[in-house]
């Protein structure tokens, strides 16, 4: 007689979309007893992205047990079972892959679906909040510090089956995650946090305001800069993502906000940094370098430690010579700027604006009073090229052309504002913004972009080793370099200010480290 398993599952989203989580226990229907626990941060998504990935888990954990077994899936979310069950149509682009994914982990005739109240739900709630604050401190979920109750041997277990942190092509937020958990060692117990968000489908309204996400809170919702600017909430929300700065995650819409006038930017200068953070300063200094940008560095289960990672801080070599260091340049402001409207690469390709070529020439005489950089490099894109030509003029450079320093192509939604691409295209806005995976029709994702850009990055980086070279491009291209250099993970492209004309800097060692030394610098446009 085949086994009969219980499948609880839950997914929440502290901002829908925001930072997210799921959690999933495989129960024998005979006993009663758990058998074992998934869990797992997500980054950005919406609730319902979060539940399936939770009902998927839950699934392939019991196949794992016993793939001839029946099972009887019970979750809180009244969409997620009406949908599975097949009585209900799926409308959203971003449910299907995930419902279909469900759908084959199993006969269809071996599961049946139930719908139980939130508070019969409350072990696969309870993990799906610990995964959601284990992303908070930059890590996944660890079965060790689960407050469930599961036995010493079964959590061993499920620790050596926990899926890889996964991010776009070139991203070093799982190396990352590793390196800070090494550091953290044991640490505290996971606290159960908030209650994971109420269940209803994603609709172009939850993706409106994605507001700001801190401490699993949501802040003020504000005009903001909608891409280049990032956060239109106040400073002291945090790490968070606002109403406008969830459009942050855009690469380019043509925005000046608040933070980031016509005629120069008031954001943030990094302090202290002065002239120092724009050229090479001598051999590396300990203290800098950030972590590895190397994939799939291993983990032992259960410990989070990890193994061979480039030396980091005061434990990184005295001397590793001179760094090759990039300072990102983002183009002059375009006609599109003001008006707020996606332009990347698939789009009409505009000019500066007369106020872009002042700030051409602005960035120029401040590079050339710094004298350090010595070469120039351009996105093909004709704002950068104007851009470039101005500063390489000023500095006597000749202008190099890179292919993949150029914009994300934005297909349909290019000429667009924010607002008119939710009324036109709301489910597809929707899903762009949950995964870094999503293109918007006919163009790029941003994982995409990140591939591009880390192939380009490379490229540069053996071509001008020791040396420090102007990049212009544009905002998706420079946030992804600094969020790289960081191991930040894809949705802190919603919390980085970028205004247009503005200076950033990054330094790459020889180790393979690499030291964030500016961002968003205007001072030179005030």
């Amino acid at each position: 007689m085949a086994r009969e398993f219980i499948v609880e599952a839950d997914g929440g989203s502290r901002g829908n979309p925001g930072p997210a989580g799921y959690g999933a226990v495989v129960i024998d229907a005979a006993s009663g007893e758990t058998l074992t626990e998934a869990a797992a941060y997500v980054g950005v998504a919406t609730n319902n992205v979060a539940e399936y990935k939770g009902l998927v888990a839950g699934l392939k954990a019991a196949r794992a047990l016993d793939p001839a077994a029946r099972v009887h899936v019970r979750m809180d979310s009244k969409l997620v079972v009406e949908q599975m069950s097949g009585r209900w149509k799926i409308k959203h682009p971003g449910m299907k892959p995930l419902a279909a994914e469900a759908a084959a982990v199993f006969p269809a005739d071996q599961v049946t679906y139930e719908w139980i109240p939130r508070e019969r739900n409350k072990h696969a709630d309870r993990l799906a909040n610990e995964a959601m604050d284990a992303g908070k401190r930059g890590e996944q979920w660890s079965p060790e510090r689960s407050t469930a109750d599961l036995g010493a041997g079964s959590r061993a277990a499920t620790a050596a089956a926990l899926p890889e942190p996964d991010g776009p092509p070139g991203d070093a937020a799982a190396g990352a995650a590793r390196a800070r958990a090494a550091l953290a060692g044991a640490g505290a117990a996971a606290s159960a946090g908030a209650g994971s968000e109420p269940d209803g489908a994603a609709t172009a309204a939850d993706a409106r305001a994605a507001r700001s996400v801190a401490a699993g809170g949501s802040g003020g919702d504000g005009p903001g800069d909608a891409v280049p600017g990032g956060s239109g909430g106040s400073a002291a929300a945090g790490p968070g993502v606002s109403g406008a700065g969830a459009t942050a995650l855009a690469g380019e819409l043509e925005a000046v906000g608040p933070g980031a006038s016509a005629t120069g930017a008031s954001g943030p200068r990094a302090s202290g940094l002065g002239t120092s953070g724009l050229g090479t300063s001598g051999p590396g200094a300990p203290g800098a370098p950030g972590a590895s940008e190397a994939p799939g560095v291993p983990v032992s289960p259960g410990r989070g430690v990890a193994i061979g990672t480039p030396p980091v801080g005061w434990a990184a070599p005295a001397d590793l010579g001179v760094p090759a260091t990039f300072v990102l340049l983002r183009h002059g402001e375009t006609p599109l700027t003001p008006e707020k409207r996606f332009s990347g690469s698939g789009g009409s390709d505009p000019s500066l604006s007369d106020i872009g070529r002042e700030q051409a020439v602005r960035v120029a005489a401040a590079l050339a009073a710094r004298g350090t950089v010595q070469a120039v490099v351009s996105s093909p894109l004709l704002r950068c090229q104007e851009t470039a030509r101005t500063v390489a003029a000023r500095l006597g450079l000749d202008v190099h052309l890179e292919p993949g320093l150029r914009e994300t192509d934005f297909g349909a939604w290019e000429g667009l504002t924010f607002a008119e691409v939710r009324e036109r295209h709301p489910d597809e806005l929707t899903a762009w913004l949950a995964s870094p995976h999503v293109a918007p029709p006919g163009g790029e994702s941003f994982a995409e972009v990140t591939s591009r850009v880390s192939a380009a990055r490379d490229r540069l980086l053996a071509a001008y080793a020791g040396r420090t070279v102007l990049l212009v491009t544009h905002v998706t291209p420079v946030k992804t370099l600094v969020r790289l250099a960081l191991g930040a993970p894809p949705e802190s492209l919603f919390r980085m200010e970028l205004a247009a004309a503005s200076l950033s800097a990054v330094a790459y060692y020889a180790d393979g480290n690499a030291s964030v030394r500016l961002l968003n610098d205007t001072g030179h446009l005030r």
